[in-house]
């Protein structure tokens, strides 16, 4: 039998370790160039607003590919010249293979395992579907208290939990009542991450930007799934050869970042709107073919429009308590 946490820490590191993650889903970087352009001149801005600091470092958290990074520095080098030859590439990424894919992309890029391996220094952090393949622990309320759910030959089983680990959904007593069977998620290891993160830019500057999908407030449910080739699977079936994410908990990240000063969580539509997705993929659009300008207006639109990523999908940001409001967060 083993804990839901860390039964999901084992099957991802194996995933990721042999396959392309690309082959089964595809993010926001993948889907349009325009993308990464945006962060990148958004991590120029913030870059302005700490004073210009050289060095700084820009990190990525689970880089993918490098596309991300690697539309960033087009655009950044294009438009902020001071801050390209200012800034110092950090990624972080523990599997071996994509290091290796990213290399190529980001060629100039210092690998970690773990941010808190990054130097010291003033930083701007960016980190895209990110949280969401981190572990979570789920917990099952019962009439007679807490269990949490373990794996166990492919199936859930319920394990009692010892008093000191309610702490864990102390929380949720605060919120509505919850039925006898609901299923609440705690994502330790996401939080414990954004609080690490908090109280190095707190002490030493910065800023760090977090999108992800999930609700913007916490919410009871079981949000586990798996994707393999593209279709939903089932996640606790062979792992190791599916994907495994889960819903971020967007106010449980606020909650934990104590020492810097939260922006968001706000949808991803309205937050790249704002930073220009339409006018900048318009006149990309221009410049091609008729169907290839439509398309490319339509992975604009894909990023953007409710019913598809633009509301699922939210923006989070934590930065030093001196810097202005970052861009996009501002109405």
């Amino acid at each position: 039998m083993e804990r839901l946490d860390h039964f999901m820490a084992r099957a991802n590191t194996e995933y990721y370790a042999a396959h392309d993650p690309y082959g089964d889903f595809t993010t926001a970087p993948e889907i349009s160039q325009v993308f990464g352009e945006l962060l990148g001149l958004w991590a120029a801005v913030v870059w302005q607003g700490m004073g210009a600091p050289d060095p700084v470092l820009l990190v990525e958290c689970g880089p993918g590919r490098g596309t991300l990074m690697a539309d960033a520095l087009r655009a950044i080098r294009r438009m902020a010249p001071d801050f390209a030859a200012a800034l110092r590439v950090h990624l972080v990424e523990t599997s071996p293979r994509l290091r290796a894919v990213q290399a190529a992309a980001v060629p100039k890029a210092v690998f970690h395992d773990r941010v808190e391996a990054l130097p010291d220094g003033p930083m701007v952090l960016l980190a895209n579907e990110f949280l969401d393949a981190l572990p979570i622990r789920q917990f099952v309320r019962q009439e007679d208290g807490w269990v949490e759910r373990y794996v166990a030959k492919g199936t859930f089983t319920l394990g009692r939990i010892q008093s000191a680990m309610c702490a864990h959904v102390k929380r949720w007593r605060t919120k509505s009542p919850l039925r006898d069977g609901d299923v609440v998620e705690v994502g330790e290891v996401a939080t414990d991450l954004v609080a690490k993160l908090a109280a190095r830019i707190a002490a030493q500057g910065g800023a760090a930007l977090f999108i992800d999908y999930g609700p913007e407030h916490s919410a009871p449910g079981d949000s586990l799934q798996a994707l393999r080739g593209g279709i939903n699977a089932d996640p606790l079936a062979n792992p190791g050869m599916s994907d495994l994410t889960a819903h971020v908990d967007f106010e449980a990240l606020a909650h934990a970042a104590a020492g810097a000063t939260v922006h968001g969580p706000l949808a991803q539509g309205l937050f790249l709107t704002r930073l220009g997705l339409f006018q900048r993929t318009g006149v990309l659009a221009r410049t091609l073919p008729p169907a290839r300008g439509a398309a490319m207006l339509d992975t604009a639109r894909r990023l953007a429009e409710p019913d598809q990523m633009g509301r699922l999908f939210k923006v989070l940001c934590i930065s030093h308590s001196a810097l202005p409001e970052p861009p996009g967060f501002t109405a």
